[in-house]
């Protein structure tokens, strides 16, 4: 019985660790020795150094694309969010936001460590420094990865001279990155140049046998013929002289011997072209994920949107890799060490294309016909700028509605231009408080019968009952204001007044 109770417990130690022989791709692995990176290219073809990764990024068509890739990231504006809603919380946010503004340039951080991407990993070591009551992030120095390893339990040492096999680093001083591994227990990443290793190297030996193609076809070759029984010193001289048309424009021989240009009948460029443009595409397809962008040929394949988005999803994973372990690093320190009852801010990059106006403006318009309209704070995100509501500014209000004259003024004008349709307003104006009280009760009994012929029934009863005395008194006083306008009107025409 117990021993069943106990299996059923959670294992909370790690079993398929790295170290002490247990990684059988690695074999023993102490925890204070640097281990070595998995990668096979970098193993086989570079003997761990990453300096031939350094001689792929220098190909052309490499770093022209990987410059691309990055600077589509550090292109993007990049802001500060709060962790939470607190005083603190937003306190923390505006101490970031001044600390990656002032201090830190963090695009151009951004931009170094980006290159993490392309060797597999990438670390820094962040410089701080005391500021008042603060403890602040004076600047980030992004460091070279070759000084650099991880020992057995995935810490990060330092070569040195004195220790090669590297000094343990303290804690929350360096900030670093993996990425392109498949597993966690390879704690140096696999990064772009071990895809783009292949395709630059059948480049650069498509390149050396094309510049030799062109050197041997590109110009006669000279054959020189000499007698039979020719000595050693004559054949020299004959090689020699071989040698010396290929620079210069004029050559003397002895006499005897015999030279001629060689015509070589092969013509055109063979498939070296055709090789160097399939590497390229290659390449091109590893860094940023296809080859529209790099040979201008969206428009032809009639897909750009496609390809757009393709890119757009590369830079995005660029940009929250860098971020990301930046907010659970420098972002995270700096936080509990000057505001510790905060939440860490985030840190990320706007990069999702900004909305089209014209169609949001559409959208908008749309919505309005049918009972929506978007709040100030939606149009201030969509559209940017200040706004003000036209219903509380002064010079847009609408004008207030004057009160009615009274039928006293209307009766005592002496020029006025329709009497008739003027006391016509002012009475049904003055009637609409009887006329709804009217209609509630028409509402009411409606709202009570169960059938048609009830609701008729109710309302024949009812009428009897209306409230009719104010609707009377406005009738009585329209009509007696009418009369004395008339008489006015008449002798005003008769000349009496």
């Amino acid at each position: 019985m117990s021993e069943d109770k106990d299996n059923k417990q959670p294992v909370l130690d790690e079993v398929a660790t790295t170290m002490d022989g247990r990684d059988i791709t690695r074999g023993y692995v102490s925890a204070m020795d640097i281990m070595q990176p998995t990668d096979s290219v970098l193993r086989l073809r570079g003997n761990g150094n990453y300096d031939i990764y350094k001689e792929v990024l220098r190909d052309d068509q490499v770093m022209s694309m990987f410059q691309q890739r990055r600077l589509a990231v550090i292109s993007r504006e990049w802001e500060v969010l709060p962790g939470g809603k607190s005083k603190a919380d937003k306190m923390a946010a505006d101490f970031m936001r001044d600390q990656l503004m002032h201090n830190v340039r963090f695009d151009t951080v951004t931009d170094k460590m980006l290159y993490g991407v392309f060797y597999g990993y990438a670390t820094s070591e962040c410089m701080w420094a005391r500021d008042g009551k603060h403890i602040a992030l004076e600047s980030i120095k992004v460091r070279d990865r070759s000084r650099f390893g991880f020992d057995g339990q995935n810490r990060l040492r330092l070569k040195t001279l004195q220790n090669p096999a590297g000094e343990l680093l303290p804690d929350r001083k360096f900030w670093a990155f993996q990425t392109g591994a498949d597993h966690d227990d390879e704690p140096y990443g696999l990064g772009l140049a071990h895809w783009l290793y292949w395709p630059l190297f059948f480049k650069r030996n498509d390149i050396k046998f094309w510049l030799v193609f062109l050197e041997k076809f590109g110009q006669p070759t000279s054959v020189g013929r000499y007698p039979a029984g020719a000595q050693p010193p004559e054949k020299q001289s004959l090689l020699q002289t071989l040698r010396d048309i290929g620079t210069d424009s004029g050559v003397i021989m002895p006499s005897g011997m015999e030279v001629e240009l060689l015509e070589a009948a092969r013509s055109g460029t063979g498939d070296y072209t055709s090789l160097y443009d399939r590497m390229d595409k290659a390449i091109a397809k590893v860094i940023i994920g296809q080859t529209a962008s790099s040979e201008g040929t969206a428009g032809r394949l009639g897909n750009d949107d496609l390809q757009n988005d393709v890119r757009l999803e590369l830079v995005k994973a660029d940009a929250d890799l860098v971020c990301e372990s930046f907010n659970r690093g420098p972002a995270k320190w700096l936080t509990e060490w000057n505001f510790p009852n905060a939440k860490p801010p985030k840190v990320w990059r706007r990069v999702e294309n900004p909305e089209d106006l014209n169609k949001a403006a559409e959208r908008d318009a749309k919505l309005n016909t049918i009972g929506y309209r978007p709040t100030l704070r939606q149009i201030q995100d969509t559209y940017g700028g200040e706004y003000e509501d036209t219903q509380a500014s002064g010079a847009q209000k609408p004008a207030e509605k004057k009160p009615a004259p009274s039928f006293t003024e209307f009766a005592e004008a002496k020029e006025h231009q329709d009497p008739v349709n003027d006391m016509t307003e002012r009475m049904v104006s003055e009637s609409e408080d009887a006329i709804k009280t009217w209609i509630e009760h028409v509402r009411i009994l409606a709202a009570q019968a169960n059938t048609l012929e009830q609701l008729r029934d109710d309302l024949l009863i009812a009428f009897g009952d209306m409230p009719t005395d104010k609707l009377a008194m406005i009738m009585a006083e329209g009509f007696s204001a009418a009369q004395a306008a008339g008489r006015f009107n008449v002798a005003d025409e008769a000349g009496q007044l």
